[in-house]
């Protein structure tokens, strides 16, 4: 199974990819379960392009992301990053491919060190892989405020002075540092005034043009993923179940999960949109998923064959993948 299209490739591509932590049980001689927050995830983003990544809160978004920067060590699955698994490299084969993969955190102010100047926040980077140091470090760190909309002279206050839209915009800065060719965006929005928002998003843009940057942009806000994103994937209880070309999916959402997600877009005026689809029920726990289709506790097409073996993705137009058993997965 490949997503490429023709003339594309892949800068990152993923097989396989899993994530289990252990939970302890009540009990001193009790077996800790295993939370599976990823459960074998295929996807790639080509060279230059974004990746939006969306789904309810802990579905796995954001281990996934934390998982390609290898901030969590991977329990199963490979990472190939320009062709190379860095998947098992140990940390000082690693460091190089730290330099290239960056990521922007969900919080901007849990993420900035309190204790830590902007300059030295946004240099610290510079400092670890040795790229610039006395006045070409203070140089590059006052190009980096000023690419992300900030003044050389903030470079000298410290984040608990900056509102959440500039504390944002000095992660960025500082994840700009290194050069990278590939960005993780944690949720980079969701923590800022729906004012700020677009402005992050707007800058985003602008970096990955002038830059090159290939993104994964992971977000709840749908319509934020449709203006930045080139091709969407919809995880649900750790597994994608469906992945398309940005258009293709909002205009014709397959997976009775994606289809929900949309309807509840807001429309101006309420109309040019189907009727809402409302979810019944909470979403599984991961301790304990149900059997089969990690989806039909909560579908409104499930039968009881779904509870029989969980459908793989199906391509069911091209470049359109899907995992549900109407499809004949």
């Amino acid at each position: 199974m490949t997503f490429l299209g023709a003339g594309e490739k892949p800068l990152v591509e993923v097989k396989g990819l899993a994530k289990h932590f252990p939970v302890r049980q009540a009990g001193l001689l009790s077996r800790p379960r295993m939370l599976r927050a990823v459960d074998g995830v295929d996807f790639f983003i080509a060279r230059g392009e974004t990746l939006g990544l969306v789904g309810e809160s802990g579905c796995g978004k954001s281990t996934t992301g934390r998982l390609l920067v290898r901030l969590y060590e991977p329990t199963a699955g490979q990472i190939r990053f320009d062709g190379v698994d860095v998947a098992g490299l140990a940390e000082r084969e690693f460091l190089p491919y730290r330099r290239r993969m960056q990521m922007i955190f969900q919080d901007p102010y849990a993420s900035l060190n309190p204790r830590m100047t902007v300059g030295d926040i946004v240099g610290e980077a510079l400092d670890i892989h040795g790229l610039a140091r006395g006045k070409g470090r203070l140089e590059r760190v006052h190009e980096l405020l000023g690419r992300v909309g900030l003044n050389p002279d903030h470079a000298m206050r410290y984040p608990h002075e900056f509102s959440g839209g500039q504390r944002q915009r000095i992660g960025i800065a500082r994840a700009l540092a290194v050069d990278p060719e590939f960005v993780v965006c944690d949720e980079p929005i969701s923590a800022l005034d729906v004012s700020i928002q677009a402005q992050v998003v707007n800058m985003l843009e602008d970096l990955r043009e002038q830059f090159g940057l290939t993104y994964l942009f992971i977000a709840h806000d749908l319509s934020m993923v449709r203006h930045l994103a080139d091709r969407v994937g919809v995880m649900y209880l750790g597994r994608i179940v469906e992945m398309a070309p940005k258009e293709e999916l909002y205009a014709h959402p397959q997976h009775p999960y994606t289809q929900a997600l949309l309807s509840a877009i807001p429309v101006i005026g309420g109309q040019g949109r189907g009727s809402r689809i409302v979810l019944e029920g909470d979403v599984p726990s991961p301790l304990d998923p149900p059997s089969g289709c990690l989806f039909r506790t909560r579908c409104r097409y499930a039968e009881a064959r779904c509870a029989e073996e969980n459908p793989a993705l199906t391509e069911i137009a091209p470049r359109h993948w899907a995992a549900c058993r109407r499809f004949g997965a």
